[in-house]
């Protein structure tokens, strides 16, 4: 059974806006279910420290380091595998019967999977020494090390489902996503009630049973996926899994040559508000908490204009497959509005209510709190300002991908970064007054460069040839 063609010829007489509102009505079916897979994913998170806490504070510690460390690797190497996304939909929007051609590029996406994650797991497997390396306490790096072991595990099995949660959703059917992500909580959350304390007859592993539920959780997401796959005809038709060892070195090349800016992209990214975060513990306890708090928020915020970015690249990559000019510069352009749209409604809400988000967290009116209250309620303002440009950079970046264009974006983000973005938070930081709140003027600094950039290049897509002949 073949799937309706992306961008069908419109009705004689149809106007521009009638094709823009029937964009806009494709994206947000597309996006919504992503947004709201990506939002569910950050609840699993959460299910992991809620039990971990009630270990101790070393146990904590040792588990939030593994997971910043494991949660780096694995966003950057499911950004390289992310590249085959442009690929299937470039595939799907030229051929409607592109069989051949998406099973290729997804077999070698998971060639590629097994190959990168085994190297994250190398690198998990020397986690004691990284945590002595970079200063940590002996005793926290002791229970690091083991956790983090058993963590490493759950890498391959969650690169092989963002790899098929590609699929499901540039064949139009993303809610599955959501619906897989919602198991994985249930199931991340029946773990660690399991195997943290010993409760339904599972053994009380403690802090090593939370990374179990963590790979088991992993599994069961796998397992969904390939159960939908094999259950559903039109997912069945492309036999994914036939003649697996079968290699395709150009298309894995068009992959990597995708994939690898696109995990430098996130190491940037990432290492921007990690870096933030070094920086400001060298300011004090109170204004690392405050921090800490400021980003959480902020980063459940970017979950959607995030999910827009991942249905941006599918509706641009079909247009661009397809040939039609037109069509990638609707898709391309609603998504950034919508992205910019939503952001521009947090940062009302952060700008008019910072001391009931704060109630999310924490109790604000606590005395003990006082200070970390402060100092987030601060960088909250800074948050509210940002909002927009951290919006349009994620949208104008996926949409930039749909034309499998991620060299001169990842330059962008490596500069904007690290050179305005960084180098203005410790100078504000460290040399003025601001403190805190400077380094929070320099992420937002970093956001600004970055975000603009990517807008002046997406717009003037056409001069600079990256447009399908």
């Amino acid at each position: 059974m073949s799937h309706a063609p992306a961008f069908p010829a419109p009705p004689h007489g149809a106007t521009e806006r009638a094709m823009v509102r029937g964009e806009l009505r494709a994206m947000i079916a597309l996006a919504a279910p992503l947004a709201g897979a990506n939002l569910i994913q950050m609840a699993v998170y959460a299910v992991d420290v809620i039990f971990v806490a009630r270990l101790g504070p070393e146990a904590l510690s040792a588990s939030s380091l593994s997971v910043s460390l494991f949660g780096l690797l694995m966003w950057s190497m499911t950004g390289l595998v992310g590249g085959a996304a442009p690929l299937i939909a470039a595939e799907l929007g030229a051929r409607r019967h592109a069989v051949r051609e998406v099973r290729r590029t997804i077999r070698m996406a998971l060639w590629l999977a097994v190959i990168a994650g085994l190297l994250v797991m190398a690198i998990c497997a020397k986690g004691e020494a990284l945590m002595l390396w970079t200063g940590q306490q002996p005793a926290v790096a002791a229970r690091a090390g083991p956790f983090l072991l058993i963590l490493s595990l759950a890498t391959i099995p969650n690169l092989i489902s963002a790899i098929l949660r590609n699929y499901v959703s540039a064949l139009g059917r993303a809610g599955i996503a959501t619906a897989i992500t919602a198991l994985a909580l249930v199931v991340n959350t029946l773990g660690n009630y399991a195997f943290v304390f010993g409760h339904l007859g599972a053994p009380a592993w403690g802090l090593e049973g939370s990374a179990v539920s963590s790979v088991l959780t992993s599994l069961a997401m796998l397992a969904a996926y390939l159960w939908v796959i094999r259950s559903d005809r039109r997912f069945r038709r492309y036999r994914l899994f036939g003649r697996w060892w079968r290699t395709d070195w150009p298309r894995f090349a068009d992959m990597l040559r995708i994939g690898l800016p696109i995990a430098a992209t996130i190491l940037a990214e990432a290492g921007l508000f990690s870096g933030a975060a070094f920086l400001m513990g060298r300011l004090g306890e109170a204004e690392l908490a405050g921090h800490t708090v400021a980003l959480q928020f902020a980063a459940l915020a970017f979950q959607v204009p995030f999910g827009i970015g991942q249905a941006a690249t599918i509706r641009v990559g079909l247009a661009y497959g397809a040939r039609d000019i037109a069509a990638i510069g609707r898709a391309g352009n609603v998504a950034i509005a919508l992205g910019i749209g939503f952001m521009a409604l947090t940062a009302l809400i952060i700008w008019a209510f910072p001391r009931t988000i704060m109630h999310l967290y924490v109790d604000p009116d606590a005395p003990a709190n006082a200070a970390m209250v402060g100092f987030a309620v601060q960088f909250l303002v800074v948050a509210a300002a940002f909002q927009l440009f951290d919006g349009a950079q994620a949208v104008a970046g996926g949409s930039l991908r749909g034309l499998q264009d991620t060299r001169i974006p990842m330059a962008i983000a490596i500069f904007g970064y690290w050179v305005p973005g960084i180098g203005t938070a410790v100078y504000l930081g460290f040399f003025t007054p601001l403190r805190g709140f400077g380094i929070w003027l320099g992420l937002a600094v970093g956001l600004v460069v970055v975000a603009c950039l990517l807008l002046w290049r997406w717009r003037n897509r056409a001069r600079l040839g990256l447009l399908p002949a």
